[in-house]
Parts: structure tokens; C-alpha cells; sequence
């Protein structure tokens, strides 16, 4: 059993080792359906599952870090509630960012428990920090090869894409530090850190691959 953490900078091909990764061995891609199915487990319903991640995560104004004002609100639901059995009424429910990241970690850390699964993004590397069979990964780029991606895979505008990337790297930055508090950039919190400007993804996602195995190896 083992669980892999990907940390990855917008435009780094993250995602794709992710997929490749999964597909080799045969392991879970977490996502929002196994949030949805953990979720269950604690009587919640699909519409109280936001997958609040580093994607989402929107950085605060400076007005709102200075005074510190209560979490923002994501997303408000309306739900049933069984009363006794007998009536059921409607009930409204406001998510706040420190609900739906509490979410997050309880099904990061039930998919651990569960194991075989790819963890992308999500504070898995704080999350699962020190748990056996766990193996961390980094993965970066410099800003010209996230840059060629990103406009490979569909965005256009040089000073957009670029604007992007700083927004994306910023919110991630933020989101770990906030929730989690952890330096994105530590490399203590990764046992591997990889660069894919001159490695391509295929090639990353086997190197990953090849320490996923010497770490089963050691545990049999």
C-alpha cells in the first residue's frame, strides 16, 4: 500500500504525471467523487461537498489579512433535514473556508487509510506529513516552460498566461501557509523534487513510479 502527494506549480505537468502515474499502477486519482463518497460516511450530501484546493483558493486583500476578519464564505446549501422521522424541512447552511478545508483533510485522510492513491494538490504533503508509505513529490518548472504548457494546452495572451501563473503560485503559497501552515517552497516537506524543463512527464511519472517500489520494497 502505498500513497503518493503531488505539490505541482500551474503549468508544471502535474497533472499529467498524476494520470500516468495512476494508469501504471493501477492507483485512485482523488477527486471530488471520492470526496463525495467519504463525505457520506459523516452524513453529507453531495451539495456540501466543495473541493476547496489551491485552485480555488482565491488570496486575501490586504484589508481582510490585517484585520483578520471571520473565514469567507464559499458556498451556502440547502439541505434536508429528517425530523423524528416525520417531517422533513429545509434547512440553509453556510460553508466557510476552514468547513470545507476540514472536509478536505478528513478525506485526504480516509483515501490514506484506504491507500493505492495519487493526491494532487489538496495539503496532502501537511496533511500526510510523517505517515508511513507516503511518498511526497514536488513538482516545478521554470516560468518559460509553464508558460510554453500552459499556451500548448489552450491559453492564450503572453501577459495572461503569466499574470496566471504569479496569481497561481501566490494562492497556492497562501492557502498552505493559512490552513495548513507550511512553506510551499520547503523542500524538507518533499522526498522528491522534480524539475520537468528537462525531463518530460512520461519519464518524471516513471521516476516517481521507481520510488513508489523501493518504498513498497522496504516495507515488505
Amino acid at each position: 500500500m502505498s500513497v503518493i502527494t503531488i505539490s505541482r506549480q500551474l503549468g508544471s505537468g502535474g497533472d499529467m504525471i498524476a494520470a500516468h502515474i495512476c494508469e501504471q499502477l493501477n492507483y485512485r486519482y482523488f477527486d471530488k467523487e471520492m470526496m463525495v463518497e467519504a463525505a457520506a460516511y459523516v452524513g453529507l450530501g453531495e451539495a456540501e461537498v466543495i473541493d476547496f484546493t489551491e485552485d480555488r483558493y482565491k488570496v486575501q486583500d490586504f484589508i481582510s489579512r490585517l484585520l483578520r476578519l471571520r473565514p469567507r464564505t464559499i458556498k451556502e446549501v440547502i439541505f434536508r433535514e429528517d425530523q423524528h422521522g416525520v417531517v422533513e424541512t429545509l434547512t440553509l447552511r453556510t460553508l466557510d473556508e476552514k468547513d470545507c478545508v476540514s472536509l478536505v483533510r478528513y478525506t485526504v485522510e480516509r483515501a490514506y487509510s484506504e491507500g493505492n492513491i495519487v493526491i494532487v494538490g489538496r495539503g496532502g504533503q501537511a496533511i500526510l506529513r510523517d505517515k508511513p508509505g507516503v511518498l511526497h513529490v514536488r513538482v516545478i518548472a521554470p516560468e518559460e516552460t509553464r508558460f510554453q504548457h500552459l499556451r500548448a494546452v489552450g491559453m492564450s495572451g503572453v501577459s495572461e498566461i503569466k499574470l496566471k501563473i504569479r496569481e497561481s503560485d501566490r494562492a497556492s503559497a497562501e492557502y498552505l501557509k493559512r490552513f495548513y501552515h507550511i512553506d510551499w517552497n520547503d523542500s524538507e516537506l518533499y522526498d522528491l523534487v522534480l524539475n520537468t524543463a528537462r525531463i518530460d512527464t512520461a519519464s518524471v511519472a516513471e521516476i516517481i513510479i521507481a520510488a513508489v517500489r523501493a518504498i513498497e520494497q522496504k516495507v515488505a
